[in-house]
């Protein structure tokens, strides 16, 4: 298990930016693990398709505040596909022998030995499925303008 605790993964742990609420957020969205009781709540900004403001508040295992730094750090000026893919590659890398993320999110790859160990799988997942629900939330409510 020390090599899910690597200092790399340690280090972005206690280095989390971006921290705490976004009153004039467009949207925000709050996951859970009910497995390790983490929790990550984002803010979102999105300008058309880009991410134009991020923030979170991150009450997480070092895993979970792992991932979330990483996020953090890269976010800002990503679009969402490229939010979508690093989520499904993510995935992969955890679940089927992917090699993680590449291009701006690549340092998720440092989250790699995660993959030995599925009850940790939810807790470093959730600022993706957090930032994907936000994403899902902004399509809804542009779909629903455009039909009006």
């Amino acid at each position: 298990m020390d090599d899910i605790y690597n200092n790399r993964i340690l280090d972005f742990a206690g280095n989390i930016p971006l921290t705490g609420a976004m009153p004039d957020a467009q949207v925000q969205a709050q996951k859970h693990s009910k497995l390790c009781g983490s929790k990550v709540k984002v803010y979102l900004k999105m300008d058309g398709e880009i991410v134009s403001a991020f923030s979170h508040e991150v009450r997480a295992c070092a895993l979970g505040q792992a991932s979330s730094s990483i996020m953090a750090h890269h976010v800002i000026g990503a679009t969402s596909g490229e939010i979508r893919k690093a989520r499904q590659d993510m995935i992969d890398m955890l679940t089927a022998g992917g090699e993680g993320p590449s291009g701006r999110f690549e340092d998720m790859r440092v989250l790699k030995p995660v993959k030995d160990y599925k009850a940790r799988h939810a807790s470093t997942m959730l600022t993706f499925e957090a930032i994907c629900d936000c994403l899902d939330q902004l399509e809804a409510e542009k779909s629903l303008s455009e039909a009006s």
